[in-house]
């Protein structure tokens, strides 16, 4: 579908598996705040995409330029390893991974909308209605 959305539906895509992938980490960091040694664990996408896009340049930007950009970024896990919160050595703060999750869930559910809603305008255009 990529041919029909354009980069504006890859970078959709790609939000939409990011987000996903951020609400598996941060659930595995809720179920493991009682693990001992356990580190919680963040996900990063955002800062390898405007690393990549202003590598592209501001002007004489191509759209098979951006859609490289967008295509090459890649998600990366980190581990939080220098912070401890507890004695031993579990480093999972609910209160904030629960804000995470809940941001996550409601950015996850505004993308879905909003590429419900560019897929009914696409299908009606098509249409002619």
């Amino acid at each position: 579908m990529d041919f029909i959305l354009g980069n504006a539906g890859m970078m959709t895509e790609k939000s939409l598996n990011y987000l996903w992938q951020k609400q598996k980490i941060t659930m595995n960091n809720i179920a493991n705040q009682n693990t001992p040694n356990f580190k919680a664990e963040y996900l990063t996408f955002e800062d390898e995409l405007d690393r990549r896009l202003r590598l592209t340049g501001d002007k004489n930007r191509s759209y098979k330029d951006l859609r490289e950009a967008i295509k090459n970024t890649k998600m990366t896990v980190h581990d939080t390893d220098d912070e401890f919160m507890r004695m031993d050595g579990n480093n999972v703060d609910v209160t904030a991974e629960s804000a995470e999750l809940a941001r996550a869930t409601l950015q996850y559910q505004y993308l879905i909308q909003s590429f419900n809603f560019d897929y009914t305008r696409l299908r009606t255009a098509i249409r002619g209605q």
